[in-house]
């Protein structure tokens, strides 16, 4: 099990988004440069070989072309002068050297200063003399100690020449040195990447510290905020997506902040409602005379009597809570005529019950028909306690909305009374003299915003009330249609068995 105290100590060894994002920012831009740099490096360092060697098929041309050309018009007197003429006429280019040889020594150089100087390279004219094979030129590498060079060897033979009758001619490219320009640009290169990545790195830094700000202000608040202090929220800054993230956030703590008096109340309500049945019921049996069958027998009817309050406030207080859930509802397309006469009919099994059908609209709405039929049948429930039983039901069309009543023909309900008539634990007392849950009207109170209407009281025109649950025609067809086909009216249900002059359950009002 992690101790509380450990967290904050994880929290602190735990790398911050801030971290993680300029890190991110900085190895992709790291990566995107480096494979630049290496793609620009390799193709300019294989163009810079191709170009070695291209170079060196050009000086075999001329070198081909002077052979054959003479010297003024008249053949070469000796194959050694016409290694001298190659050797003195070549173009000069950066890191190249050159060099006449006969049978692996050096006999020529040339008589000017070149970035390579051959004069002394014994080895690699030994070397270069045991690759020619007859008179065919030969291109190759010669890579020795911290040499790395590419070379051309064309043999010359003039017809008719003394001795010696064969000489080579040598042009050399030092590769480490027309690479090394290159390598400098790498180098360069790096430099200004390295430089980049930094900037990157602090400019990211900045960035994400001034759009992450508002988060760990986020934090802070959560972290201060707890069930016992929620009056805290986030500030709301810009308007971007963090901006609406606190929007967000504090729409969210003040439903959790509502959910949570919500609760308290309820706690509190429900605590006071239980406490006075229990308090009664253990009064009595403290007092009660085992002795005395009739003082036992009352005794038993009221804590029966009591009991039996407990389990329908128990049940009522269940049913609000599965209004509150994620699905309250579950709309359908419904008759909303055909919904009234099945509530009608559904209305006159209730004991004590004396139902008469007034106007009705003829409409088809979206609404969770069991869920309308619940409250309906609660406000009958409620003129049958509260109103003497004779009751009227009926709907109406009021422009976008559609209202279901229940009119009565009892006392009413005062203007004092009327505002706080739905509110949760409200009651009112029956014609015995006896309180309801409290719970009944509230119930109807949510049913009615879970589809987004409202419930209300009003005074009828000769007497007694009129309770009206209004909900929104969503997604109604047009006025007149029915929908018979399918909804099927159930046949009047049959009266209960029981006496009606019992007490009938108790309403909400």
């Amino acid at each position: 099990m992690t101790d509380a105290r450990t967290a904050p100590a994880r929290r602190r060894l735990a790398i911050s988004v801030r971290t993680r994002i300029v890190a991110a920012i900085t190895v992709v831009a790291a990566i995107g440069l480096l494979a630049v740099g290496l793609s620009v490096y390799f193709v300019e360092r294989q163009r810079i070989l191709e170009q070695v060697d291209a170079r060196l098929h050009d000086n075999l041309d001329s070198a081909r072309f002077i052979v054959e050309a003479g010297n003024e018009g008249r053949l070469w007197e000796s194959s050694s002068a016409a290694l001298a003429a190659i050797v003195q006429r070549m173009s000069p280019d950066d890191n190249t050297g050159a060099m006449g040889m006969v049978d692996g020594v050096i006999t020529t150089v040339p008589g000017i200063e070149l970035d390579l100087d051959l004069e002394n390279e014994a080895d690699f004219a030994r070397h270069t003399d045991a690759l020619l094979d007859g008179a065919d030129p030969l291109i190759a590498t010669y890579a020795e100690g911290d040499s790395t060079w590419q070379y051309l060897a064309a043999p010359i033979r003039i017809e008719g020449s003394p001795e010696p009758a064969e000489v080579v001619f040598v042009l050399v490219y030092d590769l480490d040195a027309e690479l090394a320009e290159i390598n400098d640009s790498a180098v360069m290169f790096l430099w200004a990447s390295g430089i980049v990545l930094i900037v990157i790195a602090a400019t990211g830094s900045i960035v994400a510290t001034r759009l992450l700000r508002p988060l760990r202000q986020m934090r802070e608040t959560a972290d201060r905020i707890s069930v016992r202090s929620l009056d805290e929220r986030l500030p709301v800054v810009g308007n971007d997506d963090v901006a609406e993230l606190s929007e967000t956030m504090n729409d969210m703590l003040d439903r959790i902040d509502d959910a949570l008096d919500s609760q308290r109340q309820l706690l509190s309500d429900v605590g006071h409602e239980l406490k006075t049945p229990i308090t009664i019921v253990r009064g009595h049996l403290e007092v009660m005379d085992p002795a005395d069958p009739a003082d036992a027998r009352q005794t038993q009817e009221l804590a029966v009597d009591e009991l039996d309050r407990m389990g329908r406030l128990v049940q009522d207080l269940a049913t609000a809570a599965a209004l509150h859930g994620p699905s309250p509802v579950q709309p359908g397309q419904v008759d909303a005529a055909d919904l009234v006469a099945q509530i009608a009919r559904k209305a006159q099994g209730i004991a004590g019950a004396a139902v008469e059908m007034g106007p009705v609209a003829e409409t088809v709405v979206m609404l969770d028909a069991a869920r309308i039929t619940q409250a309906m049948l609660q406000l009958a429930q409620n003129a049958v306690t509260h109103g003497g039983g004779t009751m009227r039901i009926g709907s109406s069309l009021t422009g976008d909305d559609l209202e279901f009543w229940v009119r009565d023909h009892g006392p009413g309900v005062s203007d004092e009374v009327k505002p706080r008539v739905f509110e949760r634990f409200h009651r009112g007392t029956d014609a015995s003299g006896r309180s309801g849950s409290g719970l009944g009207l509230h119930i109807v109170q949510v049913i009615a915003r879970a589809h987004r209407g409202s419930a209300r009281v009003e005074d009828a025109p000769d007497g007694g009330a009129v309770f009206v649950l209004r909900v929104p025609r969503v997604a109604a067809v047009a006025d007149g249609a029915r929908a018979a086909t399918d909804i099927v009216i159930p046949p009047r249900p049959p009266l209960p068995e029981h006496d009606r002059s019992a007490p009938a359950a108790e309403g909400g009002r």
